[in-house]
Formats: structure tokens, sequence, C-alpha cells
């Protein structure tokens, strides 16, 4: 007599993929250390901007937002590292196998590890904002960032503005890697492409003479496009208003994650 075992599948597989998922993300230590990493990184250098910011007259022209911000422009590029890591680990050492056997439904698997990624990112990114923002806000006006010179408060609803577009830019920024990774199933080959993606544009806006072409290059890149949400001064002569930068890295974003799920759902692991 032979005895056929029957394992039925899981009457809730996102919930299933979701618990797997955020097992795995807490019990690895690199995620963490690199997310404490973006926040201490970008409050150590939002601190040291604040401090070497000087603003003695009407006319300084500094956005103090940017200059509290400044550490994002390093910080998110280690929350892209975290965000390729997510899902190039697992290619890297085989697990993806392993991940695709227990979730058999591969884009239930793909969209439970970006809402596990989502969370903490969201956590560190608030962290790293919020201390940035707390740290010009101390330090700003003994630089000069005064009433006296046109900066009435530090807390307007433009600040607050850019404080809560970075937390989004930054969540952003953590699933267009994920979804790059996946297409290209190579951690080092995916950070490169991320890497160039968000420093690329920017560069080659400001060598290129042509304004138009300029311009255009600002609005489509990544950092010049999505860090935009940061502007309190000068805002009417931004390439893009402020939301329009952050939904252009929206668009971005929904792009690599749609590319990234299509490889995955049609090419074997």
């Amino acid at each position: 007599m032979s005895l056929t075992a029957r394992v039925s599948p899981s009457p809730h597989p996102l919930v299933q993929a979701l618990h797997a998922e955020w097992t795995k993300l807490r019990t690895a230590g690199g995620p963490a250390r690199l997310l404490a990493g973006v926040v201490a990184l970008s409050v150590a250098v939002g601190a040291t901007a604040a401090s070497a910011a000087q603003c003695s007259s009407a006319t300084c022209g500094q956005d103090p937002a940017k200059v509290s911000f400044t550490g994002m422009y390093l910080g998110q590029a280690v929350v892209a590292v975290a965000g390729v890591l997510a899902i190039g680990d697992e290619y890297s050492t085989g697990m993806i196998k392993l991940s695709l056997t227990a979730v058999p439904r591969r884009l239930t698997w793909f969209f439970a590890k970006a809402a596990v990624l989502t969370a903490p990112v969201l956590t560190a990114a608030a962290l790293a904002v919020g201390g940035s923002a707390l740290a010009g806000w101390l330090i700003l006006p003994g630089r000069g960032f005064t009433p006296a010179h046109g900066y009435p408060s530090l807390t307007a609803g433009a600040d607050l503005r850019a404080a809560a577009g970075t937390v989004l830019y930054l969540a952003l920024i953590a699933l267009l890697s994920l979804g790059v990774a996946a297409a290209v199933r190579d951690s080092a080959a995916a950070i490169g492409l991320v890497l160039g993606l968000l420093y690329l544009f920017p560069i080659a806006a400001a060598v290129i003479s042509d304004a138009t072409i300029s311009r255009h290059l600002q609005q489509i890149g990544l950092l010049s496009a999505g860090l935009d949400v940061q502007a309190t001064i000068g805002v009417n002569s931004l390439p893009l208003t402020p939301w329009q930068g952050l939904g252009v890295v929206a668009l971005w974003t929904a792009g690599a994650l749609l590319l990234g799920a299509l490889v995955l759902n049609f090419r074997d692991a």
C-alpha cells in the first residue's frame, strides 16, 4: 500500500509570500546596515552642509531645504544598492529557485518583495529626512537664514512638501532599483545601471551648452527631476513643478518594475 501526500496550495499566497519575504529581510543583516547607513550618511552630510552655508543678505539665493537635504544626493545611492541587493542576492546565491518553489506565482512573489522592501525604506527615509530637517532647523538660523534675510520660517508648507517629497523619492528609487535588478539579474550590473541613471543625466545637462537640450535632460533625469521636490525658492523657474518632477521618477519606477516583472515571469530563474 502506498500513501500519497497531497499538499494543497495556500489559500492566501500573497500573505504567505509577504511573511516569507519579511522573515528573510529581518534575518539578513545587510539591508538593515545599509538603511542605517542611509540615515547616518544623510544626516551627517546635511548637518555639515548646513554648518558650511552662509546667508549674509536677502539676496543670497540659497534654498534652506536643499541645504538641509544635501545628504540625499549620497543617501540615494545607498538606497539604490539596498534595492538592488534585495533581489540581486537571491540570484547570486541561488536562493531564487527555492523562493520560487515556495511561492510558484512569480508575480505574487515579486510584488510581495517590493512591498516588504518599501516599508523599511520609507522608515529609513523618514528618519534621514527628519534628522536632516532638524539639523537644518537648529543650524541654519545661526548661519543667516533668518526673517531679516527673507526666511520667515523653516517649517512652512513648502518645507513640509520638500520633506515628504524626499521620503517618497527615496522609496521610489529603491523600487526602481528592485525592478532593474530583476531585469538584469546581476547585482553589479544593476547597481552600475541605476547609478548611471541617477547621476549621468545631471552631468550631461551641465556640460551641454544647448539650453533647450539641457532643460529636457533635467526634465527626464531621475535626480534632477525628482529632487526638484525639495525646492522652496525659485519654484517657478524649475524645468518642472516639484510634484511633476516626482511624477517623472514614478514613471521611471513603474517602467522598471514592469520590465522586471516581465523578465521574471517569462524567463527561467
